[in-house]
């Protein structure tokens, strides 16, 4: 996945180079800005609006509609309308649903620099890494549109009754997605709720709105019916909270912070026990064995922490290095660091644009701060970058311990923190030693240390020799505070399908 990867960011700063279009912001202006609601742009009700922001210049890229409870009730009307089972979207066949998701995935294609353009603008991620997610998601999409028809049930013989069992949509579902890969979360959360017939309302982050609506936008030319797909733009405790509680709605699927999923779990519970699956935040530890070629493994777990800022929930920010290399990999680490490029996303060999906010910068620095204070020793990095924009320096740690809050709590930034370790049963139990449990990663030629590792480390996915492998195919979720359920894969299915039996006596 990670040669993949990087392939194919070579391939889209080529294109970028080769572009003639002028990537100003100016030029490259949104298009939709309103709510999606019943297959139309429309205002809220309340006609109230905020802005969104572009990261790395601070300055407004345009005012989108702010949606509220009014608006999710509206939203919800008409999906509840489509999910009838009259309606054009339940009547259709499955195949028929691979077509319109194969249609969508094709009007993307059409359109993948402009959206690329618009999450690099958006988030602020670097113009190729923008183009790479838009391929990804693609392939997600193509991925589902692939299993309309291949979730099944089961015949049950049971003495004198035939007993069977009918895999069905659970009905209206939430999705309320997050701002660090926005068009890929909701290719994540679109794909399997498409495939099995479910209608959507998709709430964004407030921070990055602009790739769902255009989204939208292509859903409605491809030929979704009316209502199958709403997007609401709106913050957390409004049009969030009224997802969270709505009656109607049978199912949320929810990516973000831990604060955030128990309120998310706790309004569900509270108003008709829906259906809850999150994906939270990560801590996951990256091992490097003494047996490992050193620089592999210095690219490896730079990649795992480094990559999209940081800003990523599987992020590998606890590098756990064997005692007997530690000196000359924290070197090569910091080294790598040094050399990271940051600016402006939009030009070519950028490796790192800003953090997403403000808000998050200051919380990157406080960190930062934090662990120096605690003793962790600097070794890269560690200041903010300019005024203008969110801008980080690549920060590497070297002697962090356990207990220090950096090696506990879960920074979303470009911080690499590098842990000493000299036995297989230790790391074991250190990397355990925290509340999340979403990924983990182990770079060593001995298989024999590589599956201990794997079967006892808390986590979700493992990887062996590579990190951040995640494939349209492989369930990806967390054990302990980094959520319940699973997306992608076989296994993301469940998540939108209830199980019904029926039963009939032999007359």
């Amino acid at each position: 996945m990670l040669k993949l990867h990087k392939l194919l960011i070579e391939v889209g700063v080529a294109r970028w180079l080769l572009m003639r279009c002028d990537h100003s912001y100016a030029n490259c202006r949104p298009h939709y800005y309103q709510l999606f609601i019943n297959n139309e742009f429309v205002d809220s009700v309340s006609g109230k609006t905020f802005a969104t922001f572009n990261p790395a210049t601070s300055k407004e890229i345009i005012k989108v509609s702010e949606g509220d409870k009014a608006d999710v009730d509206l939203a919800v009307i008409a999906a509840k309308k489509a999910f009838h089972r009259n309606s054009e979207w339940r009547k259709l066949s499955p195949l028929q649903r691979t077509a319109l998701m194969n249609k969508l995935c094709d009007l993307m294609a059409r359109d993948k620099d402009f959206l690329a353009s618009l999450e690099t603008q958006d988030n602020g991620k670097p113009y190729a890494e923008a183009l790479f997610d838009v391929t990804y998601s693609m392939l997600t999409l193509q991925y589902y549109a692939g299993w309309t028809d291949k979730f099944f049930g089961d015949t049950i013989p049971a003495g004198g009754f035939t007993s069977m069992t009918r895999k069905e949509p659970v009905g209206v579902v939430g999705q309320i997605i997050p701002w660090n890969y926005p068009l890929l979360m909701l290719a994540w959360k679109w794909g399997p709720a498409l495939a099995t017939g479910c209608t959507i309302i998709m709430k964004p982050a407030e921070q990055t709105p602009l790739t769902a609506l255009h989204m939208a936008a292509l859903a409605k030319e491809a030929g979704f019916p009316a209502g199958v797909i709403n997007v609401i733009n709106g913050f957390g405790p409004t049009a969030g909270a009224a997802i969270s509680e709505h009656p109607d709605i049978a199912k949320v699927a929810f990516t973000g912070s831990v604060d955030i999923g128990r309120i998310v779990m706790a309004a569900s519970a509270k108003t008709n026990l829906k259906r809850v699956s999150l994906e939270l935040g990560g801590k996951s530890p990256v091992v490097v064995f003494d047996d490992a070629d050193i620089d592999f493994a210095v690219d490896t777990t730079h990649e795992a922490l480094f990559s999209n800022h940081g800003q990523s929930c599987c992020a590998g920010s606890r590098t756990y290095v064997h005692e007997k290399i530690y000196d000359q990999f924290v070197a090569k680490a910091a080294a790598k660091a040094k050399e990271r490029k940051v600016g402006n996303p939009f030009e070519a060999n950028v490796q790192q644009g800003p953090q997403i906010d403000e808000e998050m910068l200051t919380k990157v620095l406080g960190y930062i701060e934090s662990g120096q204070k605690e003793g962790a020793k600097l070794q890269a990095g560690g200041k903010r970058i300019g005024n203008v924009g969110f801008f980080v320096e690549p920060t590497v740690f070297s002697d962090v311990k356990d207990d220090m809050r950096i090696a506990q709590e879960e920074i979303f930034g470009p911080v690499q923190s590098i842990f000493k370790f000299s036995s297989l049963e230790e790391m074991i139990d250190r990397a355990n030693n925290v509340q999340y449990g979403l990924a983990a990663g182990v770079i060593t030629n001995d298989i024999n240390k590589a599956m201990k590792f794997a079967n006892s480390v808390d986590a979700g996915s493992v990887w062996i020799n590579c990190y951040d492998a995640v494939l349209p195919s492989t369930p990806f979720g967390g054990y302990k505070h980094s959520g319940i359920g699973r997306e992608l894969g076989k296994d993301g299915l469940d998540n939108y399908l209830e199980t019904k039996t029926i039963t009939m006596k032999l007359l």
